[in-house]
């Protein structure tokens, strides 16, 4: 545990430039929650859902309705008019309705449009007693819609978590990249600078001429494979700029001079906190809220096929009002009139509606199946990262071991060639070792933050506060 509180002061590292603002993992984030362009689409999906719902609010808007009837030949030559506005019922299914009935006097004593010279007001309502009734098709719309605008809050962190996930670990990458260059450019320095005292020695003659040779071919060599670890900050610095950018939304490059001194601070989950963590994934998680949804989804399906399984019988009531003086001028038009009727139909296969049934019972029983597995898989994920980042924190303990001897070794062949009792090869090895060394322990470091952003996106960590982004 000693090693392993002290490990980052170990590493060799790049410091910031002076003047230059360190970048920070914060930053990056900061910039993916409000700027980056597939988050900021995902968010568009919430306004998509609350049309959904909107438009399914519509199957239930009063209607306005106006009807003419003209007939220019015949025995009853008289027109006919109805002007009508219904309200759907979202409590019960069918509708009320209300409006007023005209027509021409030649009309036929049973043509139903007939009415008195003034008209007829009328008010009347139609209710299904079976199907339809205390539930139908508007309904089950309506519900689903406002399921689909819960739906949207998991797609969304789902969203939301990923791209935090791939953030963070393109950040390590990048920062990454930027520390194995600093040590390729300080091993290259360091054989720069000895070239001088190389230069003394063979002067002196304390060494032979050719030994500046190859401290000369050696700074070759460094150059080389400084040029090659130039490559990878860059890739890493092109990437980055997906999820970082300015106020016009456009992206910045991350420069290599902004890299922080050092890694941030090692934070792993203790054991105690991995079992909380798993009781909170379980809840946090979006796929378990999404399978959820899609379970009351299927049960309002389910609801609708067993309400079409009914057979429809639907009562229809309609009272009209002409008026006294409209009532004395037409003898068989009373001045109120209510006529009531009932329909029934029955498909007698119902065929159509059985196959619903069975197939939203299936669906239900496939997603219970998805729900019990999602949480295995939840788990699973919470404990490989939790075992990624132990494995980490492990290899980050044994390579700052590995550089702390490699760095004694290298300073005592140091100390050694500068007395005439080495050689330089010895002394090449010696760094060489010290610089592999270095290599593995800063991509150890960056597996550590890599597996740590898996177990926050494991354990939805980055979850979406309540009302935020």
């Amino acid at each position: 545990m000693r090693h392993f509180l002290r490990l980052l002061a170990v590493v060799a590292l790049v410091p910031t430039a002076v003047g230059a603002d360190p970048l920070l993992l914060e930053h990056v984030i900061s910039s993916v929650r409000e700027r980056f362009p597939p988050y900021l689409a995902a968010l568009i999906q919430q306004d998509m859902m609350n049309g959904r719902a909107t438009q399914a609010l519509g199957s239930f808007d009063t209607r306005l309705g106006i009807d003419g009837n003209l007939r220019p030949a015949g025995f009853y030559d008289s027109p006919s008019a109805l002007a009508l506005v219904e309200q759907p019922l979202t409590q019960w299914g069918g509708s009320v309705y209300g409006g007023y009935r005209t027509s021409g006097q030649n009309l036929a004593p049973y043509d139903k449009n007939r009415t008195p010279p003034d008209g007829q007001a009328i008010i009347g309502f139609r209710l299904p007693l079976l199907r339809d009734g205390a539930f139908d098709k508007r309904r089950a719309d309506l519900f689903k819609a406002r399921i689909d605008q819960e739906l949207a809050d998991p797609l969304i962190l789902r969203q939301h978590i990923d791209f935090i996930r791939a953030s963070t670990v393109a950040y390590f990458n990048w920062l990454a990249a930027a520390y194995r260059l600093g040590l390729a450019e300080q091993l290259l320095e360091v054989a720069m600078e000895r070239g001088d005292a190389i230069a003394e020695m063979v002067a002196d003659g304390f060494q032979a001429a050719i030994v500046e040779v190859d401290n000369q071919r050696l700074i070759v060599q460094r150059e080389l494979g400084v040029v090659s670890a130039r490559r990878t900050p860059e890739a890493a610095s092109i990437e980055l700029p997906l999820f970082l950018r300015d106020g016009d939304d456009q992206p910045i490059r991350a420069e290599r001079d902004q890299a922080p001194p050092q890694f941030p601070p090692l934070e792993a989950p203790a054991q105690a906190q991995l079992n909380v963590d798993l009781a909170k994934a379980t809840m946090l998680r979006p796929e378990i809220k999404q399978i959820e949804l899609l379970m009351e989804k299927a049960g309002i399906d389910r609801r609708l096929a067993r309400n079409n399984m009914m057979p429809n019988l639907d009562l229809a009531v309609e009272a009209a009002n002409a008026g006294t003086a409209a009532a004395r001028a037409t003898r068989d038009i009373e001045q109120n009139e209510v006529q009531a009727g009932i329909i029934f139909r029955l498909p007698l296969q119902r065929r159509e509606a059985k196959g619903r049934v069975e197939q939203s019972e299936a669906e239900l029983q496939q997603l219970f199946l998805d729900h019990e597995f999602a949480r295995n898989q939840i788990e699973a994920s919470v404990r490989d990262a939790a075992s990624a980042i132990q494995a980490a924190r492990d290899l980050i303990t044994q390579t700052g071991l590995n550089v702390e001897l490699a760095v004694q070794l290298e300073e005592a062949e140091a100390e050694r060639f500068e007395q005439g009792a080495s050689d330089l090869l010895a002394l090449q090895i010696r760094e060489k070792a010290t610089f592999d060394a270095r290599q593995i322990q800063v991509e150890a470091l960056a597996d550590f933050f890599r597996a740590r952003a898996l177990y926050r996106a494991a354990v939805a960590a980055d979850a979406i506060p309540e009302g935020g982004q």
